[in-house]
């Protein structure tokens, strides 16, 4: 099922062309008396764009004085995809065809792309039943490799059909949807690399020359490869910025950087392209990586990059989103903590002078604070001494009764505070953890080091940063 935030699509309605007016004239045999809509992809999402009666011939035109946007747009009837068709600079044509089978007896009037378009349909499900035969075999695991061998062969020259059948469309009407379809998906033919003076091989040429070459076939400006039936734009990104680069801060964001202009011909991709990388470090896997999120908040919204189209209210949403996010990137000093612990005293996070520092904030009737809370302790057991770490505690609810006997409970050994008896106000002002539990892991200099571990992997994730740490010592000195 494709979907989307609603708010995404609000905020990247297309603004259209200079040109006006579409006129597709539509009839179904064995179709009548019935209402058709005319659908269109965006990104993930599909949506409705016009509405139209459908006669007792099956005749029916949707019509408008703005034009469509270009891309692939699909009929509906009672709540079913029908059929696709694209829509490109002519937006004048017709389209007739009858139930029995739609792709098959579809007859355009006036327009080459969608022509090609069915045409392919046609080829595709030619070339399928052609190859089926072959693809059993090749699946079959009790076959033997030497028994395959043939299948594979045959397999691959229909592919190789298919590939030159595609071609001859790219060479012969390269501007039209149906050819930037089949050029999204073609392959990058990656040269050998080519041997230094002393002989040897650069062994960095290849990925360089694939970064570089990319999106030779992927216009990042045309918005029409924002409304396919697969999201392929967000899929050409995302490959791009999940394979090619190494996944650290500042790299991504210099790729991003090297994207932009190119997709800023566009307003419509600009803002797609920037939006979709907003959303897709907006919350990461990989620790650290959030702050790509903030940098490009700063890039393209704090500096007014995107006031064209962006509003006050998902602005100050995003503003407020990045400046949380803020206070807890890595290698920023962790802010104090001065909070009571249950015998009234007030505890300071910095009074604590262990090489590592956890800051685990836990809620007493927080689930899953009950199934983490043990590991930490048999953490706490194991390498306390081990890797000379203490934990300070922040329970996140204000009751002190429930606090005493949560620590006695889990029989938590460390220092353990409640929040709402702060000398330096509300934690949440100046850590990023807006859920429990939440933990940041700090080194002797009281800096992030590390968050959101889970905590089976923090002896793991220690002993790694004291290696790290050891050699960038050795190749100073």
């Amino acid at each position: 099922m494709r979907f989307i935030k609603l708010i995404l699509f609000v905020l990247l309605a297309s603004t259209g062309f200079a040109q006006t007016g579409y006129n597709i004239h539509f009839k179904v045999d064995g179709l009548k008396d019935t209402t058709a809509y005319l659908g269109y992809y965006f990104g993930e999402s599909t949506y409705i764009r016009d509405t139209a009666k459908v006669d007792s011939k099956g005749e029916f035109i949707f019509d408008g004085k703005k034009i469509l946007d270009p891309g692939v747009y699909f009929l509906v009837l009672d709540k079913t995809r029908i059929f696709e068709f694209v829509v490109s600079s002519n937006q004048n044509f017709g389209l007739e065809t009858s139930t029995s089978d739609y792709i098959k007896n579809m007859k355009v009037k006036n327009d080459i792309d969608n022509k090609l378009f069915f045409e392919n349909m046609v080829f595709n499900m030619e070339r399928h039943k052609e190859a089926e035969p072959f693809i059993k075999i090749i699946q079959d695991s009790t076959l033997t490799d030497d028994k395959k061998k043939d299948a594979r062969e045959a397999f691959s020259k229909i592919n190789d059909n298919v590939t030159a059948y595609q071609d001859d469309v790219i060479a012969r009407h390269p501007n039209t949807i149906t050819a930037k379809i089949f050029k999204s998906s073609k392959a990058i033919k990656i040269p050998e690399p080519p041997k230094k003076a002393d002989g040897s091989i650069d062994s960095t040429f290849q990925l360089k020359w694939y970064r570089e070459h990319f999106f030779d076939y992927f216009d990042l400006a045309d918005d029409a490869l924002l409304r396919m039936p697969r999201p392929i734009y967000n899929e050409k990104l995302k490959e791009y910025l999940d394979k090619l680069f190494l996944q650290q801060k500042d790299t991504i964001v210099n790729a991003i950087k090297r994207l932009v202009p190119i997709a800023k011909k566009n307003q419509e991709t600009y803002k797609y392209l920037v939006w979709s990388c907003m959303t897709k470090y907006q919350t990461h896997e990989i620790m650290g990586m959030d702050e790509v999120f903030v940098e490009l908040y700063d890039l393209y919204f704090a500096s007014g990059a995107m006031d064209f189209w962006i509003s006050d209210k998902i602005k100050k949403n995003l503003k407020e989103y990045a400046d949380r996010l803020r206070l807890s990137m890595l290698g920023k000093t962790a802010p104090d903590l001065i909070m009571k612990d249950t015998s009234d005293k007030l505890r300071s996070l910095y009074s604590i002078k262990n090489k590592y520092t956890i800051v685990f904030f836990f809620d007493p009737d927080c689930g899953h604070c009950k199934t983490e809370t043990p590991k930490l302790v048999d953490f706490y057991t194991k390498d306390k001494i081990k890797l000379d770490v203490e934990v300070f505690a922040v329970s996140t609810d204000s009751s002190m009764t429930k606090l005493k006997n949560y620590i006695k409970e889990m029989k938590m050994p460390w220092v353990t505070v409640n929040f709402y008896y702060s000398a330096v106000g509300h934690y949440q002002k100046l850590y990023d953890a807006p859920t429990t539990p939440s933990l940041f892991v700090l080194n002797d200099k009281k800096q992030i080091i590390g968050k959101k571990i889970p905590i089976e992997k923090l002896e793991e994730f220690i002993l790694n940063y004291e290696r790290f740490q050891k050699s960038r010592i050795a190749k100073k000195a």
